[in-house]
């Protein structure tokens, strides 16, 4: 049974630093895709940032240059550290793990921007 674990969210200022962590168990992170998604009130829900297996990263545009998605495979965690933080970037994140069409997902955790 595959469990995506999210941990790291809160309240933060604008300019302020989150790291988000997602721990695996069922499913190994450096032989799939590992990705945060997020979801406002009222949005659809969208890519923030994807690893590939063999460490290749993609970004959204609104997120380039703020935000840094990264592995340990030791640990089997992904993370997500984010840097210079907006009001726009509040939202739900969701962690994910695998590859098309077999994609699992995390239950989410809260990132409020906000003075």
């Amino acid at each position: 049974q595959v469990q995506l674990v999210e941990s790291g969210g809160g309240l933060v200022q604008p300019g302020g630093s989150l790291r988000l962590s997602c721990a695996a168990s069922g499913i190994i992170f450096r032989f799939n895709v590992g990705g945060w998604y997020r979801q406002a009130p009222g949005k659809e829900r969208e890519s923030v940032a994807t690893i590939a297996s063999g460490g290749t990263t993609t970004y959204a545009d609104s997120v380039k240059g703020r935000f840094t998605i990264s592995r340990d495979n030791a640990k089997n965690t992904v993370y997500l550290q984010m840097n210079s933080m907006r009001p726009e970037d509040t939202a739900v994140y969701y962690c994910t793990a695998g590859v098309v069409p077999h994609i699992y997902w995390g239950q989410g955790t809260q990132v409020t921007v906000s003075s």
